[in-house]
């Protein structure tokens, strides 16, 4: 199986290897593509496909002149503050985009009611979202906005605007609340987030007010080998 691999994609095991076996940590710099191609007998073409390949994937970052390094390919969040995805995504210099699944109004269940303060058959809007950073989805964002306080939210197009930035412009946030938990994910949800079903994720709930009103009930769902939540204090 090893020697039916192309040359590239034994390149990229080979560095894969070294990554996850921690000979390589985070910001260590890798052999040069001249370096690689002389070690596995191949154009130096091939060295900077499989390199490249990896960069898209977010194993590995370029700094022109200087050489390519290892990244913490987990994306990070906070839990005290409420971030854009799309920003924490290009401010690690990679590419971000989104899938819309469903942008829709629909009535509030029992579940919605309670953590969205509204009553049960109320209608509230409704979006399912894949957040992907280089390609790779890193959060289902799973969210409900009360209507009253956030008319025009369907009207938006998601896929060049988060709803992170929908709701900040429509009412200035300043309350949120967090609840973390691991989860195992049904198939549909580990399908769209493209990992096998066994495979432990974060769950993230979220609710955000603004003033005294309620404005958004989320649950944001992360594969557990992507994605990282961070809190930190300072005191005087």
């Amino acid at each position: 199986m090893a020697g039916s691999l192309p040359l590239y994609l034994k390149i990229q095991r080979h560095l894969l290897e070294k990554i996850h076996g921690g000979d390589w940590p985070v910001q260590h710099r890798i052999p040069p593509e001249e370096r690689l191609a002389e070690e596995f007998g191949v154009s130096r073409m091939t060295a900077n496909k499989a390199i490249r390949d990896l960069v898209q994937k977010g194993y590995l970052t370029r700094q022109p002149g200087v050489g390519t390094f290892v990244t913490d390919r987990k994306a990070e969040s906070s839990l005290i503050e409420v971030h854009n995805i799309a920003e924490e995504v290009r401010s690690r210099e990679h590419v971000y985009t989104s899938e819309v699944l469903r942008a829709e109004a629909l009535e509030a269940d029992d579940e919605i009611s309670v953590y969205l303060g509204v009553r049960n058959g109320a209608r509230v809007f409704h979006t399912l979202i894949v957040h992907r950073e280089n390609g790779v989805p890193i959060q289902l964002e799973d969210r409900y906005v009360n209507p009253s306080r956030v008319p025009h939210y369907l009207e938006t197009d998601f896929t060049q605007h988060t709803p992170n930035e929908v709701l900040v412009a429509a009412c200035p946030i300043n309350d949120v609340e967090h609840v973390v938990e691991a989860v195992l994910v049904d198939a549909d949800t580990a399908r769209r987030l493209d990992i096998a079903p066994h495979e432990p994720c974060l769950r993230m709930i979220r609710r955000t007010w603004s003033g005294d009103h309620l404005i958004s009930y989320a649950r944001l769902i992360h594969p557990g080998d992507r994605y990282k939540l961070r809190s930190s204090l300072h005191t005087n």
